[in-house]
């Protein structure tokens, strides 16, 4: 028997999904630096391994992830922590910057950066019993990747700052009436409904997919004309392409679309 850990994240590609797990249950799933460069690397790689999809989720059903690892913060300067949460910024960047969908199934608690994780997916299925929270301020701290500018732009400045400065807690069924997941609370395992959704998500056209993504990203603080402009250039390359020719072609002969796989990358 070997005595080295279990991996902090767990990888499981089925078939064009990739499953991504914060395996650290007995912490609550906390984000140390091991599961921060983990995550990054999953969601990052998962295009070349022709994943049209992501899940992701938390190891048990107490935790999808209860926030940073307090204890690699403890003691640290202002240089110092700065440089631990820019790593932490970036990772929950590039996770929101994914080419594929990043859907977040949320099987517990999901407070602080397990949030502000949840925030910067794509969207996200929470179980029935799922809570989330940004509760730094109890800590004399802040949120500290993403909180305090992903979440206004989702429920609105009052809110936002209700949430923080009194550390609420959301429920399932209030995340789901504020647009914080677009899918109604699942009983149980939400696995299972996000990896219903990703299959799905898995048949589109994947370069038609990173368009989309794209056009949200880039279009999310620029001016309408210019996203308007952005959006025009993006569907007369869909347009113009091969898949999109495939699927149109598909369509008008009522048969499913056979996209290249070569769309993957």
């Amino acid at each position: 028997m070997s005595d080295l850990p279990p991996p902090a994240v767990l990888v499981e590609d089925q078939g064009p999904v990739r499953v991504v797990t914060i395996n650290r249950q007995n912490a609550h799933n906390a984000l140390n630096r091991e599961v921060l460069c983990g995550l990054k690397s999953a969601v990052m790689e998962a295009p070349g391994a022709r994943a049209r999809a992501v899940v992701l989720t938390g190891a048990g059903r107490k935790a999808f992830c209860a926030g940073a690892d307090l204890k690699e913060l403890v003691g640290l300067g202002p240089d110092d922590a700065y440089a631990v949460l820019a790593d932490g910024q970036a990772t929950l960047r590039a996770i929101e910057r994914s080419t594929v969908p990043v859907i977040a199934a949320v099987n517990g608690l999901a407070l602080g950066g397990g949030f502000e994780l949840v925030l910067a997916s794509t969207f996200s299925v929470l179980a029935d019993h799922a809570t989330l929270g940004l509760p730094e301020a109890g800590l004399g701290l802040i949120p500290g990747y993403g909180g305090t500018q992903r979440l206004p732009r989702l429920i609105g400045r009052a809110a936002a700052a209700h949430v923080m400065v009194t550390g609420a807690r959301i429920d399932a069924a209030r995340a789901f009436a504020w647009g914080l997941t677009p899918v109604e609370p699942v009983a149980g395992d939400p696995c299972e409904a996000a990896l219903h959704l990703a299959r799905e998500v898995a048949t589109k056209g994947p370069q038609a997919v990173r368009a989309i993504l794209a056009a949200l990203d880039m279009g999310a603080d620029a001016a309408i004309d210019a996203g308007l402009a952005m959006e025009t250039g993006l569907a007369a390359v869909a347009t113009s392409g091969p898949e999109g020719a495939e699927g149109v072609a598909a369509f008008l002969a009522k048969r499913a679309p056979a996209f290249a796989a070569g769309g993957d990358r």
